[in-house]
């Protein structure tokens, strides 16, 4: 048995008649391949069917220009939604195609089965790859980011002794594999401390490269982090190469929100939820092993899984339905151009961020540049203001969906804005913290 590791800070039987048996298959033929079309194929024709106008490419980042895109949302009406960065909320045309696919399995259960895995195979997977710069081959479906997360970290060819460096900003869902590690397998973790924000890439590089000790054999970290700090991936790739150390990276913040090249990046494994910033529908998310990096990353399922058939992907029946639908998903990003989302999602944090500074009382944590703070995703403290109390008022009395960001030694609020948000619905956030304050919130201990 291994030594403990440690962890340092750092899912009527009569037959018919021969006419109705005759009849029935001839009908029944004729509705599958109906079926098949519709619920297999997302790309088109389920946006077809739909009461909303054309999807096209957006001419600028402002609000006119994006008016058309989020008519393609079904929120609660009078509801502001601003917490994307925990669930995505999808266009019409993936809650279509989700429903279109169980509709399949429902009228006939094999041939559904058969044509929806045939549409991940040949067009979701192709999709993926082409989406972000790999090969399909490199992909395997998970229901999540923590999923993917769990089986990169268990599957790392790592043994007792050896250490790992993670970075102080992980989420849960990319520590807690690695405390298992330690606890049945008997490696050592250091966490890497990053300051909240962080004022340069090199200095995230530097503090990595410094832990680094002649028992460390990978290093782990986020992309975009919880609170929305940007990593310096390549870099940070690059460095663990030269080292001959294995990267691990957790993409469930970054995918969708601007271009990634998975082989540019170079990284060994990236993890990612596809129902955030990518609008897929809830439960999708992937796991990428590049194909070079198939000794290091083992499948933790098959006994005979080889670098040709690694087996990385969960066995046994799969959520088809929810999978198949992820091609609208990536059709709609791909028609609106991931660049386009990334100058959408940078112009409405960068508005809220104005507005901001015209609270009392408001420290803003978010990077000081694009280089380190995302797109996306803004956080800030209020001086004094509990956020956990903070948030349910807002969404109670004000229909705003808003998170708390109580990590790093913060007291914070996030706030999350996609491309289906507005300026005005900024402005909206920013009177309810104001009637928030006159009305008084729970404030923290001095």
């Amino acid at each position: 048995m291994p030594s403990p590791g440690k962890v340092v800070t750092r899912s009527d039987s009569s037959s018919p008649s021969r006419v109705s048996r005759r009849g029935f298959l001839t009908t029944g033929a004729s509705s599958v391949v109906g079926l098949s079309a519709f619920g297999c194929d997302t790309r088109s024709t389920v946006q077809d069917k739909l009461p909303y106008p054309a999807l096209s490419q957006p001419q600028g980042p402002e609000d006119e220009s994006w008016a058309h895109v989020r008519q393609q949302f079904i929120p609660e009406p009078g509801m502001a939604y601003m917490n994307n960065a925990s669930l995505g909320m999808p266009p019409a045309v993936v809650v279509e195609a989700v429903a279109a696919g169980y509709k399949l399995v429902s009228r006939d259960p094999i041939r559904g089965r058969s044509g929806l895995q045939k549409a991940v195979d040949s067009r979701v997977l192709p999709s993926l790859a082409n989406f972000f710069g790999a090969t399909p081959g490199e992909f395997s479906l998970t229901r999540n980011a923590t999923e993917a997360l769990h089986l990169q970290v268990m599957g790392s060819n790592l043994n007792a002794g050896d250490e790992v460096l993670i970075s102080s900003q992980e989420h849960p869902a990319g520590r807690n594999p690695w405390l298992l590690r330690v606890e049945r397998n008997g490696i050592e973790v250091t966490e890497v401390f990053v300051s909240s924000p962080f004022e340069d890439a090199r200095d995230v590089v530097e503090s990595f490269e410094r832990a680094i000790t002649p028992r460390t054999r990978a290093i782990a970290f986020c992309h975009v982090t919880r609170g929305g700090h940007l990593y310096p991936v390549k870099q940070l790739v690059d460095m663990a190469r030269a080292h001959g150390l294995i990267s691990l990276v957790d993409g469930a913040q970054a995918v969708g929100m601007f271009p990634i090249d998975l082989d540019d990046l170079g990284c060994d494994a990236y993890s990612a939820s596809l129902h955030k910033w990518m609008l897929g529908p809830i439960g999708t998310g992937f796991l990428y092993v590049r194909e070079g990096a198939r000794e290091k990353i083992r499948s933790t399922f098959s006994f005979n899984a080889t670098p040709s058939n690694p087996a990385l992907a969960p066995p046994g029946t799969a959520d088809l339905p929810v999978r198949a639908a992820l091609e609208s998903a990536l059709n709609f990003v791909e028609q609106l151009g991931v660049e386009n989302v990334e100058r959408r999602t940078r112009f409405l944090s960068d508005y809220l961020k104005s507005q901001l500074g015209t609270l009392p009382g408001v420290h803003l944590l978010s990077g000081p540049t694009s280089d380190t703070c995302c797109p996306g995703s803004t956080i800030f403290e209020i001086e004094g203001v509990d956020a956990m109390a903070l948030v349910p008022i807002v969404d109670e009395e004000h229909a705003i969906h808003i998170d708390e960001h109580q990590r790093d030694g913060h007291n914070a609020i996030r706030v999350s804005t996609h491309v289906y948000n507005t300026t005005a619905e900024i402005e909206r956030l920013m009177a309810a913290l104001e009637d928030a304050a006159e009305k008084g919130v729970p404030r923290v201990s001095a």
